[in-house]
């Protein structure tokens, strides 16, 4: 019987020594292959991660966070994460629902201190899931583009772009407004910049993708919790999944890890921050977003640990079907518009995630229901051409092909 027991651990002892050469393999084939992708490529700087359920399953960093002192891009390195940040807002919405201080179904002037209806139906109440589902019939106007963004104080503005493709401007940071007072010029009857901020679809109807509706959603949250949004995701997400070197503000995090953002390999963009933070401004680092997504992967499978099981399961369920969308996007299996949750975005093959992108910003954000696996990437520079494209999936790839020890 004794002899017995010590074959039984000898063979787990090869088997586990086995699998544990076999991943570190696996880890530096997939750093390998990364870093010949990244000779050839057009960013600056990178970090990804592969995870499940219960752990990392493999993380790195690559290139730049600044180009100019060859500071090294890890995955401490922290940056905005542009429309990833409105996963959390649907978490929020599902925490502020379970603790009784607001129903997703209720009507959202119920807790605005101004009005906000569509024109073209005047009568049709906008509702907090159609926020949460982008068919509230709220658009991203021209003023949304232009009066959004802001430079960070106390910078050197030297040689320094001003705007971004010619629709996102750089305002003065002494010009900021609060988000009350953006959401009020864009939406009241009497706002000031309320041109083209509705469609005309009724309320409920059709999908179409909106930033300033997913800020009306955090918003809400304020108003009806009494707190912060900051505070209120700071308290009930990202302490608890000890998301320390994460925030909304560059006041929230050690700016000295912060990246910098570049419109192409040359050229520096200024640090920029936006009034309506929530639906792109979320400054965090993959190792933060890591937990993120292992916590969401829970989620879907009932373990999750900052919602009940029924909010994720609400969170999770597509809300939309073929006649709430104009063009379904059914061709590429990593887009979060062929069917939504609670901001939360699903493919047509089955992924369920979100993808980010803003001034200096790419990034990306799925995991796959039926193998409890999730990757991420977060990138500090833009493109907008095949190439680019190309070695960014090249990059997302590599990182499907190699199953890592679950």
């Amino acid at each position: 019987m004794y002899n017995y027991i010590i074959l039984i651990f000898i063979v787990f002892f090869i088997n586990s020594c086995t699998a544990n050469k076999q991943h570190k393999s696996n880890i530096r084939q997939i750093s390998n292959e990364i870093n010949d992708v990244y000779r050839d490529s057009i960013f600056n700087g990178f970090a990804v991660s592969v995870v499940n359920n219960k752990k990392i399953l493999y993380k790195n960093g690559f290139g730049y966070a600044d180009i100019s002192s060859n500071k090294n891009y890890t995955v401490k390195t922290i940056q905005n994460v542009a429309s990833i940040s409105k996963t959390l807002v649907g978490i929020a919405l599902l925490k502020a629902q379970e603790l009784g201080k607001l129903d997703i179904d209720d009507p959202i002037n119920k807790y605005l201190p101004f009005t906000v209806y569509n024109p073209y139906y005047p009568n049709t109440e906008i509702t907090i899931r159609q926020l949460a589902t982008h068919t509230s019939s709220i658009t991203d106007n021209k003023y949304y583009l232009s009066k959004d963004y802001y430079l960070k104080k106390d910078q050197n503005l030297n040689h320094l772009p001003l705007s971004f493709e010619d629709e996102q401007v750089f305002n003065d940071p002494d010009s900021i407004i609060s988000l009350r007072t953006f959401l009020e010029n864009l939406l009241s009857k009497d706002g000031i910049w309320n041109q083209y901020s509705y469609a005309n679809n009724k309320p409920g109807t059709l999908y179409e993708y909106s930033n300033v509706g997913t800020s009306l959603a955090a918003y809400i949250v304020e108003r009806s919790t009494g707190k912060s949004f900051q505070d209120f995701t700071k308290k009930y997400i990202l302490r608890p999944l000890k998301m320390n070197n994460s925030g909304w503000d560059f006041s929230d995090v050690n700016f000295s890890k912060y990246s910098k953002l570049y419109l192409n390999p040359t050229t520096q963009l200024p640090f920029y921050k936006m009034i309506t933070f929530p639906d792109g401004g979320f400054i965090t680092s993959v190792n933060d977003l890591s937990k993120f997504l292992m916590e969401l992967i829970k989620g879907y499978n009932g373990n999750g640990t900052i919602l009940s099981t029924d909010s994720y399961k609400q969170y999770f369920k597509p809300q939309l079907n073929d006649s709430n969308f104009n063009n379904r996007n059914s061709n590429n299996p990593y887009n979060e518009s062929y069917n939504v949750g609670i901001f939360i975005g699903f493919g047509y093959s089955g992924y369920v995630g979100h993808t980010g992108g803003d001034p200096g910003v790419l990034s990306i954000m799925f995991f796959n229901p039926e193998t409890s696996i999730g990757r991420l990437m977060i990138f500090n520079t833009s493109f907008n051409d095949k190439k680019g494209n190309d070695l960014f999936y090249d990059i997302w790839d590599i990182l499907d092909k190699y199953m890592l020890c679950k």
